[in-house]
């Protein structure tokens, strides 16, 4: 299995802290953002190789990170230096899988946010199911559905439909940026875009795989940090004590 991570944003909401320096590897505790990602993810032991996908700007920081783990970690540059040109979530894995030559399973992460639980759980779901999946929380706050991907499932977690970001949200449950791509499901990422799903939020390719392959999403067990601003990454600073 591949764990590919999803860096190459430029975290304007963080500025001045990441006006030079990539938002995943911003301390949060004794770790950085993707030092707690990676170090958890790897008690696994089925993630042979993680691909950290970078924009231009910031790939020397990936790469000299990436030094000081002993895991086998790939950065890949997609060549955008600024905000305005940036590929979007979708674009990049296409990016990073056309460029590797990728052809595995996938774990697809945002390099940017924090859990209290071990990412473990989802793998071994996404293995026990045998298909993509997704995990999804409830989120009782109608405003802040508006800016999250957005599923509804049935009695056995199998995603009916998924929007990003839709006027009318059709449940409560959101989708956070993590997923599970099968080997097969990870060879149509081209596909999905060509067939016009969206490619700036990264949950758009899974709404779309959801229209014509069984996706499953389990419920999260435990709390999500997203480090969006400056206000939550100090709030995250303060709260955050590690994997429970």
């Amino acid at each position: 299995m591949k764990c590919l991570i999803l860096a190459a944003g430029y975290a304007t909401r963080l500025y001045p802290l990441t006006e030079n320096f990539p938002k995943p590897l911003l301390p949060v505790g004794d770790k950085t953002i993707l030092d707690w990602l990676v170090d958890d993810i790897d008690t696994a032991k089925v993630v042979d190789e993680y691909v950290v996908i970078s924009n231009h700007k910031y790939a020397s920081h990936f790469e000299a990170w990436a030094k000081t783990k002993t895991q086998k970690i790939t950065v890949v540059d997609d060549g955008t230096s600024s905000n305005e040109t940036r590929l979007g979530a979708v674009r990049d894995v296409e990016f990073a899988i056309e460029k590797l030559g990728l052809d595995d399973d996938m774990l697809v992460i945002a390099g940017d946010n924090v859990l209290d639980f071990s990412l473990t759980k989802f793998i071994h779901y996404s293995l026990d199911k045998a298909t993509s999946a997704i995990m999804r929380y409830y989120e009782p706050d109608e405003k802040k559905l508006l800016k999250c991907g957005v599923v509804t499932i049935d009695d056995n977690d199998l995603v009916t439909a998924m929007t990003e970001k839709s006027p009318t949200p059709a449940t409560h449950w959101c989708c956070p940026p993590f997923y599970y791509y099968t080997r097969e499901d990870a060879r149509r990422v081209k596909e999905g875009i060509d067939m016009g799903c969206g490619t700036d939020a990264p949950g758009s390719y899974i709404a779309w795989l959801a229209t014509v392959s069984d996706v499953h999403a389990m419920e999260m067990p435990g709390k999500r940090y997203d480090v969006g601003n400056l206000e939550s990454y100090e709030k995250v600073k303060g709260e955050y004590h590690g994997i429970c």
